[in-house]
C-alpha cells in the first residue's frame, strides 16, 4: 500500500524518482524559518526532494539542534509529498499523525562508545564532527542507524514513577539494548516495523513517559497513591484518543487515577483552555465532582513546560468527546 501511495503521490507532483522505500532524519528546531506543523507536516527546500520522497511509506527520526532537545526526539511514519502552493522550491512531507511516537529519552549524536549514530556525522575516530553533513536539514539513514537510534531511545524509563502497574508489564524482548555495539545491525533491524506500529509496546511506553512528567501524580485529583510495591496508582491517559489519530507524546497525555481516566474517555469531564476542570454536571453529581477533583478545580502540570497539555488536544477533547456520552 505505502508503494502505491508514493506511485500516486509523484505522479501528482510531476517528480517520480526510483527511490525504494527508505530511513532518514529530519532536523525539526522549536525556533524555525520554516512552515513546520509539528506532527503533521514538515516543511523543506527542493534540494531535499528526492531524499524526503523516498520516505513515503516509510519512518523517520526527529532531531532538535542546541535551541531544543540537542538530540533524537521522536519517530513517526511520512504518508506522502506535496508542493507547498505559496512558496516556491519547497515542499510539505506529511506525517501520518497517529504513527507520532516520543522517545522515553533524548539521543545524543554519539552512542556510548562515543561514535556518531549516523556515518554520515563521524570523524576520522568515529566521533561526532561538525559542519558537513550536520547543517543538511535532512539526511538519509541506513536501516542499522535507524534501528540504534530508535533502540536508545526506547530504553525504558528507570525510576518509582514509571514503575508498571499490576498486569502491565510486557513481558516480551524487542531488542532493546542497554549498549549498541558500534558499526553493528542492531537487533531491531529485522523487526522494526512490527515493533512501530505495536499497540502493546506503545501503550507501555507512552505510560512510563506520562507517568514520569506528573511524578506519578493525578493530574486531577491531585492524589499520588502508590501501592505496596511502589508502583503509581495513576494511568496515562490519552488526551486525544488513539483511534482518532491521536499520538503517543507526552503532551497528549494526562496521569489519571482509574475513576478519573474513566471519565475523562467519557466526556463527562474535560480540561478549559486556561486549564480549569470542566464537568458535565447533568451527569455527575456536584458532590462527587467535589470529591474528585483537586481545590482548585485546575489542572495539575508536568514540571517541564514542555510537557504541558497541547491547547490543540484538549481543544479536541472539549469539542469532539466532552459532554458526547449517553
Amino acid at each position: 500500500m505505502a508503494l502505491v501511495r508514493r506511485k500516486n503521490s509523484c505522479q501528482k507532483s510531476g517528480n517520480c524518482l526510483k527511490y525504494t522505500m527508505a530511513n532518514a532524519v529530519f532536523i525539526q528546531n522549536p525556533i524555525s524559518i520554516y512552515k513546520d506543523e509539528p506532527g503533521r507536516r514538515y516543511h523543506f527546500p527542493k534540494r531535499y526532494l528526492s531524499i524526503v520522497q523516498s520516505t513515503i511509506g516509510d519512518w523517520v527520526l526527529f532531531y532538535e539542534g542546541r535551541k531544543g532537545a540537542f538530540g533524537y526526539t521522536m519517530v513517526q511514519k511520512v504518508l506522502d509529498v506535496i508542493p507547498d502552493q505559496e512558496l516556491p522550491e519547497h515542499y510539505y512531507a506529511i506525517l501520518e499523525p497517529s504513527t507520532m511516537w516520543s522517545f522515553e529519552r533524548v539521543v545524543p549524536r554519539a552512542n556510548y562508545g562515543g561514535h556518531a549514530f549516523e556515518s554520515s556525522l563521524r570523524g576520522p575516530e568515529g566521533a561526532p564532527m561538525s559542519g558537513g553533513a550536520n547543517v543538511s536539514a535532512v539526511r538519509r539513514l541506513t536501516t542499522q542507524e535507524f534501528a540504534a537510534i530508535f533502540a536508545y531511545g526506547m530504553h525504558a524509563l528507570q525510576g518509582p514513577d514509571t514503575l508498571p502497574r499490576n498486569g502491565e508489564e510486557i513481558h516480551e524482548t524487542i531488542g532493546f539494548l542497554e549498549q549498541q555495539i558500534p558499526f553493528e545491525p542492531a537487533p531491531l533491524s529485522q523487526v522494526r516495523d512490527e515493533v512501530l506500529v505495536s499497540r502493546k509496546l506503545r501503550d507501555a511506553s507512552f505510560a512510563r513517559q506520562v507517568k514520569a512528567a506528573y511524578s506519578g501524580r493525578c493530574a486531577i485529583s491531585g492524589l499520588s497513591l502508590r501501592n505496596g510495591g511502589g508502583r503509581p496508582e495513576v494511568q496515562a491517559a490519552h488526551i486525544r484518543p488513539v483511534k482518532n489519530d491521536g499520538p503517543d507524546i507526552i503532551s497528549n497525555g494526562l496521569a489519571l487515577s482509574g475513576t478519573l481516566h474513566w471519565m475523562f474517555d467519557r466526556g463527562l469531564i474535560s480540561v478549559a483552555e486556561d486549564y480549569r476542570i470542566l464537568v458535565s454536571h447533568n451527569k455527575v453529581p456536584a458532590v462527587t465532582a467535589n470529591r474528585l477533583i483537586t481545590q482548585g478545580q485546575k489542572l495539575i502540570l508536568p514540571e517541564k513546560e514542555k510537557h504541558y497539555p497541547h491547547p490543540d488536544y484538549l481543544r479536541y477533547h472539549r469539542e469532539e468527546i466532552f459532554g458526547q456520552a449517553a
